[in-house]
């Protein structure tokens, strides 16, 4: 299971810029995981959970944003849904196939508390 290891450096991550900025704790994280990051958000909120024990993070709560694939065909140029890497352009049958989102992972933003709040 990957996702342990991704939470850990995301747990670490948020950790060190929220003691960088002098906070008390971490109260929310917001990720961007495209559907086709090979991600599972579930698995990784779950993971999350226990590698924030014990951390600035530990009650922190996770949102996930899951934008959808979408492909661009290198022959017509249509753009069009994907859930998978090796898809057929609708429109000309193209294998020529150009991933342009669905591939994105990264922490959006993070939901500090100062000291003394």
């Amino acid at each position: 299971m990957h996702e342990m290891s991704i939470a850990l450096s995301i747990v670490e991550a948020i950790v060190a810029k929220a003691r960088e900025e002098g906070a008390a704790k971490v109260s929310g994280v917001d990720l961007l995981i495209g559907k086709l990051a090979g991600i599972e958000p579930e698995s990784l909120k779950f993971c999350f959970a226990a590698a924030a024990k014990g951390t600035l993070a530990e009650h922190a709560l996770i949102t996930v944003e899951e934008p959808e694939g979408v492909g661009e065909c290198g022959e017509c140029g249509k753009r069009f849904p994907v859930n998978f890497y090796y898809a057929e352009c609708p429109q000309c049958r193209s294998l020529r196939i150009k991933i342009i989102s669905g591939e994105e992972f990264l922490i959006q933003s993070i939901t500090i508390e100062e000291k003394g709040e």
